[in-house]
């Protein structure tokens, strides 16, 4: 059950988003768009409160369990981002706006950059292991929960892969063309 909502709040993530973007700049419905922007976070609760009803309910902790849990802590750390983002690429498109941010193309400048999404990156492990450590002391059955241990511990490989990013630009920065932006 819990992969199935994991699904659907994805879809719908995207759907929403679309939604929101197309009725604020195709449709010029400012007031839906809103509305419809307002309820991606909501998607984040209907996940969250998924996983505790099913393991409230009995289930055996899961990888499932903790790929909501890292869905979520995505969502919070990433969600706004991947909006403006959006928001950004589709108001340049559609809207008439000026061309996206983009990251500095190289030089100590990239290297900020890429170490500032890998503290997200730490961030997003820790909340996604806070929910995890939270879902266990809520059930207190070792038996029924060592996935998810287990889950933290594999997922401690996301922010260590990570770290060779801004690594790579600090210790072998690219040079920026001049009139780049660094």
């Amino acid at each position: 059950m819990v992969l199935a909502v994991i699904i659907a709040c994805e879809v719908g993530f995207w759907v929403l988003l679309a939604l929101g973007l197309t009725s604020r700049y195709l449709w010029g419905m400012r007031r839906l768009s809103t509305v419809l922007l307002l309820c991606v976070p909501l998607l984040d609760v209907i996940l969250l409160v998924t996983a505790v009803i099913d393991m409230r309910g009995g289930a055996q902790g899961s990888w499932q369990h903790g790929l909501a849990a890292a869905y979520l802590a995505y969502s919070v750390v990433f969600g706004h981002r991947t909006l403006k983002w959006a928001d950004a690429k589709f108001a340049h498109r559609f809207g008439g706006g000026p061309e996206p941010e983009r990251p500095p193309a190289g030089g100590m400048a990239r290297a900020r950059y890429e170490w500032a999404v890998w503290i997200r990156i730490v961030i997003a492990y820790g909340i996604a292991c806070a929910v995890l450590y939270g879902l266990i002391r809520m059930v207190d059955e070792p038996s029924r929960t060592a996935a998810l241990s287990e889950f933290m511990i594999g997922a401690s490989r996301v922010p260590l892969i990570a770290l060779l990013w801004p690594l790579s630009y600090t210790l072998f920065p690219k040079k920026v063309p001049d009139g780049s932006r660094v």
